[in-house]
């Protein structure tokens, strides 16, 4: 962990690029200190993916009014200070990347946080000693 995952209706895809949009958060991420100066997030453990939805309703259908949902789990122990850095980085890369395509089209974004205990975590693979020795 950190993963964020990125829902989007059907179409907004069409207006933007989303894999770019996925390196732009994962970028944000990874450029995210604490108080102290730290980096956040591990870099092996930062993850974006983004899905579109196959059905959606947005609003009252009356036009073609897109949403966008960002999620970003992540594990227990950061500041409320560094939660707000990480959320104000995260929504003014969404806001930069989709600034376009408010400009043509109707665009709900929502951005939220969550961090909790889990009940069971298993983390295995071998990409996280890939980043160790990088700091």
């Amino acid at each position: 962990m950190p993963h964020l995952v990125v829902l989007y209706t059907p179409g907004v895809d069409a207006g933007c690029d989303m894999t770019a949009l996925c390196r732009k958060l994962a970028d944000t991420m990874l450029a995210v200190r604490d108080e102290a100066g730290r980096q956040v997030f591990p870099t092996g453990g930062v993850r974006v993916l983004a899905y579109p939805a196959t059905h959606a309703a947005v609003a009252d259908g009356s036009g073609d009014h897109g949403f966008v949902y960002f999620n970003l789990r992540i594990g227990r122990g950061r500041s409320a200070a560094t939660h707000k850095a990480a959320g104000d980085a995260l929504a003014a890369t969404a806001r930069e990347h989709f600034a376009p395509l408010l400009q043509t089209r109707r665009l709900g974004l929502t951005l939220q946080i969550d961090e909790g205990q889990e009940v069971y975590d298993a983390r295995f693979g071998n990409l996280h000693p890939l980043f160790a020795s990088k700091g």
